[in-house]
């Protein structure tokens, strides 16, 4: 069973506040999601955007490791099934 909560909304500028109770725990400036539903709100946090790994601070810390070159970074392209003319669904003019 879910656990209910009071809480009071109030004037805050020229907007209306809920003030949450603190056995929410909610840390001050979540950003949450509102929903409203026949006259029903449902809240949630934003879910957060994935984080970008940052490796400057272990450049270097591994022997051997150096940045790829221009020429390393390019691929050959790899074979696929379709450019086969073996394979029973091969056509001369690629389908699009």
């Amino acid at each position: 069973m879910a656990k209910e909560y009071r809480a009071k909304v109030f004037k805050s500028g020229n907007s209306v506040a809920l003030r949450l109770p603190k056995a929410l725990g909610i840390t001050e400036g979540t950003e949450m999601l509102v929903r409203e539903e026949r006259g029903k709100f449902e809240f949630e946090p934003v879910p957060s955007e994935s984080k970008k790994i940052d490796l400057t601070g272990i450049w270097g810390s591994c022997p051997g490791l150096s940045a790829l070159t221009q020429e390393e970074r390019e691929f050959e392209p790899s074979p696929r099934i379709w450019d086969d003319p073996d394979w029973p669904g091969w056509t001369e003019t690629p389908r699009s």
